[in-house]
Order: C-alpha cells, then sequence, then structure tokens
C-alpha cells in the first residue's frame, strides 16, 4: 500500500492501560495525556484531540466566525476534506494555486488576490492554508499577507506533522491549525485528529462543541448545536505510543525518499518534489512528476503499469477547481496545480517499507522506462 499503519510497543501499553481500568468511551486521562505531549512536540499552548482532520477544521473554521455566505481562500492542490468542512459552514471556497517551490499555496498570488478584493470591499472571512505531502508552504509571506487585512490564517497539516518552517511546526503560525491521524498518515490513532492554538478560549470552545455542546447540568442540557467528535481514550492512548516514534517515522520516510531520488533521478523525465529552503519536509509520500516526451511514457502509463504487479501508486491530488462538485468555485491562478496533478505520482512511502520493497518499485518503474525508450 502507499502508506500503511506503522506501530510499536509503547502502542499496545498504552492501550493495555485503558483496557485494564476501563476508561474507553471519549475523554479520559490518555486523551488529556495526548493533548498536553502533542502541544509539547508541536510548540503550541493549547490542543483539542478530536475524532478527524476534517473535525478539527470544521470546528476551527466554526469558531474563527465562518458563516453561510462567506468566502474562504483556500488551497487548491489538496484532498478535498480540506475544502468541505467551508461548505459545512455555508460559506464559499475561493481556490487559489501552487508555486513550483514547495507546490503549495503561492504566496504571490495570495497577496495580489488579496489587494484586489480590498480595493473592492470583498475580502474573504479567512485563508485556509495547506501544508502538502509533508512540506511546509511558505507561511512568512503569507501571514502578513493575512494581517495586513486582519483576515485569520487556519493551517492545515493533515500532513505534515514532523515538518519544520524556519524550526517552527508548520499549524502554529495561524489563529488555529489542525492535523490528522488518519491510517495513512505519518503517524496515526487510525481515526483521529488534533486542533491547535494559542488562544486557550477558542480550545475550550472546540472541546465544548465537540461534546455535544452539552451545558454545565446535572442534566443534559444544550443551549447550542454541537457535534459528537471527541476522540476516545483508546485511540488517544495509541497517539500517545506514536508520538513518541514520530521521529524514527520522520527518518524512515526521508530515507525512503533518498533512496528513490538516488536510483531513479537520473531517468529523463523525473523530478522528484523538491524540498523548499525555508524547511525540512517530512517526505510524508514521496512524490515525483514524469515529463512523458521525455520519460517515453505519461504518469498515468506507469501507475497501470505498476498496479499490474500489486504496487499501489496514486496520482497527486486533483486541484479542488477541477473538482465536479466545486465547479462554480472562483478560481486564482494559472495552470501549475494542474500540470502537478497531470503528470504527478506518488510511490509507495510507508515507513515500514523494507529494501525489498523498495527494490521492487524502483525496479518496476526502470522497466516501465526501459520497454518505452
Amino acid at each position: 500500500m502507499l502508506s500503511t499503519p506503522h506501530m510499536g510497543d509503547w502502542e499496545l501499553e498504552f492501550v493495555k492501560e485503558a483496557f485494564a481500568t476501563n476508561w474507553i468511551a471519549p475523554v479520559g486521562p490518555h486523551v488529556d495525556a495526548f493533548e498536553t505531549e502533542f502541544c509539547q512536540l508541536v510548540g503550541t499552548s493549547h490542543s483539542a484531540a478530536v475524532s478527524s482532520g476534517t473535525a478539527a477544521l470544521h470546528l476551527a473554521l466554526r469558531l474563527i466566525g465562518i458563516q453561510a455566505g462567506d468566502e474562504v481562500f483556500c488551497s487548491t492542490l489538496t484532498f478535498i476534506a480540506s475544502a468541505t468542512p467551508i461548505t459545512f459552514l455555508g460559506a464559499k471556497p475561493v481556490f487559489i494555486d501552487s508555486d513550483r517551490i514547495s507546490w503549495n499555496l503561492d504566496p504571490e498570488l495570495l497577496s495580489t488576490a488579496l489587494a484586489q478584493r480590498a480595493k473592492i470591499g470583498k475580502l474573504p472571512k479567512a485563508v485556509l492554508l495547506v501544508h502538502l505531502y509533508g512540506q511546509s508552504a511558505d507561511i512568512d509571506p503569507i501571514l502578513a499577507a493575512c494581517d495586513r487585512y486582519e483576515i485569520p490564517l487556519v493551517e492545515d497539516a493533515a500532513e505534515a506533522l514532523g515538518a519544520t518552517y524556519k524550526g517552527q511546526n508548520p499549524g502554529t503560525f495561524g489563529r488555529v491549525g489542525i492535523y490528522s491521524f488518519n491510517g495513512n498518515k505519518i503517524i496515526t490513532t487510525s481515526g483521529g485528529g488534533m486542533l491547535v492554538s494559542d488562544d486557550s478560549e477558542l480550545v475550550s470552545q472546540a472541546r465544548f462543541l465537540a461534546t455535544q455542546a452539552r451545558d454545565p447540568a446535572p442534566h443534559y442540557q444544550h443551549s447550542q448545536i454541537g457535534y459528537n467528535y471527541r476522540l476516545s481514550n483508546v485511540l488517544a492512548g495509541i497517539g500517545r505510543g506514536q508520538l513518541r516514534v514520530l521521529a524514527e517515522r520522520v527518518a524512515a520516510r526521508r530515507r525512503n525518499f533518498e533512496i528513490y531520488q538516488q536510483t531513479l533521478g537520473d531517468l529523463p523525465g523525473i523530478e522528484f518534489m523538491p524540498e523548499a529552503s525555508f524547511g525540512k519536509a517530512t517526505r510524508w509520500l514521496t512524490c515525483l512528476t514524469i515529463d512523458p516526451e521525455k520519460f517515453g511514457t505519461d504518469r498515468e502509463q506507469v501507475r497501470l503499469a505498476l498496479a499490474a504487479q500489486n504496487i499501489e501508486t496514486r496520482p497527486v491530488w486533483k486541484p479542488l477547481h477541477l473538482q465536479p462538485v466545486f465547479a462554480d468555485c472562483e478560481y486564482i491562478g494559472g495552470k501549475v496545480a494542474e500540470g502537478l496533478f497531470q503528470d504527478g505520482l506518488c510511490l509507495p512511502s510507508g515507513s515500514n517499507l523494507s529494501d525489498a520493497d523498495l527494490k521492487r518499485v524502483i525496479q518496476a518503474i526502470k522497466r516501465v522506462n526501459a520497454v518505452k525508450t
């Protein structure tokens, strides 16, 4: 598979503890400890553990005041879950193209678009920045553009836990950030997410809304509509174990990338996702582009050839402005994201891949090239 879960001994011990103490349901000591340890790891003050990254993003947008009819600027090159929470609130995404340096949201496009919107009095209510495939976007100019117009920045760091931007963790720069612990992420709780912020009241409200917005009372009383979004104590135990091996998981994925780059980088038409000079990428997924004229065939034919050998690869995310469900949404930019989708391929990247696994993928790609050239 592309990116499989990688479990160890710590996770099992924490789960056993949850069973032994019968702390199974949402809330519990592992949830509290997971939140504390996560804050210490990423360098933020407050966090709320929830059922998914999507849930965290939904809460984040609601808590910064996004309402029906609002517009939110959003990265276009990402998974759909980055944008669907905007629609949950009746708001509308406006998609922004990528830069070539990091494949993330283009800071210059954002700055120009905000200046143009300011002139006509139609600024978005938020900017939702995605950190893609384990690499941070160029945060400083993006945050500066947002601050210039007093627009809150929400960071979707679902794919970027363990990455850095100028020594700091992406997800901790904006008003609020979110992370994902889905089964394919660099660490996993099988399903889960985290909302982080230095705003203690915002995080407190996130916990309140995530537990069905239950008012303090001996009976069940509700003055607001909330959600069943809290993480269970069992899954938080898995998360605590995974946090302890995050550095090892990052090192393993970066090693995967280095082996792929050393063995495939000289093939004609192959270019790997660059690592921007402003940070360190986790290489959550190893991504490359294939120039069909130089390589001899296109990305899709390579994908199909590897699939025939039971090797899972996947195209780079289809830009959201090209998705049918967002056909009526505004798009700002050119063809960078579209080109990355057309030519981009994600290779098997799990931290538990063996050298034999990597060799099999590499040989399969070389065979495709040898046949086509």
